[in-house]
């Protein structure tokens, strides 16, 4: 079987990067990564020879591109049936995708508000009533699917819904939006990951600072 490859963005700013190297790293499936940076000020053109949309991330599988960060899990879960990328219960699967497909067209008060930043300090942030709204509706998603799996994570095993929130984590960590006890525990069992904490000391160590716009 040909390697998966992923290109991705700068870890410290690519929320929608982090979500498939997420999924894939925390399910164990492997596959070689190339980060394409974000060096230049209207992006990197190199991006637009691998990618038919000019952004990541991009995912290829021998003459077989993918790309758009749910798309990309759900071809690596068809491709590896048995990785555990969704829950193991078609009902649980059903909401799984459910609450992905949500973070993924919905919330974009909180993301325009409050970009990814791994190497930010954490920092009270006032937002509007818009972000307040975003934030209330995925605390209410986290509370009642931990306390319906038994947690830690949304379905208690990890799957890709916790890979899509993953960069939310990151969000409602260094702009202080959260602090519910249930909100922090969930936070705390996705920073504990050895997934996000790989990803983390990557993006530490990176040297490229770019505008704190959506990438």
């Amino acid at each position: 079987m040909d390697r998966l490859i992923l290109y991705i963005g700068n870890k410290n700013y690519s929320s929608w990067s982090f979500r498939p190297w997420m999924a894939l790293t925390g399910c164990g499936i492997d596959f070689e990564e190339r980060l394409i940076p974000f060096d230049f000020e209207a992006g990197n053109p190199r991006i637009r020879e691998i990618s038919p949309t000019g952004r990541v991330p991009v995912l290829y599988h021998g003459d077989i591109c993918v790309w758009e960060s749910l798309a990309i899990i759900e071809y690596a879960a068809e491709i590896f049936p048995d990785a555990g990328i969704w829950p193991k219960a078609r009902r649980d699967r059903a909401v799984a995708r459910s609450v992905s497909m949500e973070m993924l067209s919905g919330f974009r008060a909180l993301r325009n508000a409050c970009p990814m930043n791994i190497r930010r300090k954490q920092a009270r942030l006032e937002v509007s009533d818009d972000v307040c709204t975003d934030v209330e509706r995925i605390e209410t998603i986290w509370r009642e699917l931990r306390a319906a799996s038994g947690g830690p994570f949304l379905f208690g095993a990890f799957s890709a819904a916790d890979a899509m929130f993953a960069p939310v984590v990151n969000r409602f960590d260094i702009y202080d939006l959260v602090h519910s006890e249930d909100a922090l525990a969930y936070m705390a069992a996705v920073k504990s990951h050895p997934a996000w904490t790989k990803w983390q000391s990557a993006a530490v160590a990176e040297p490229w600072v770019v505008a704190e716009d959506e990438v």
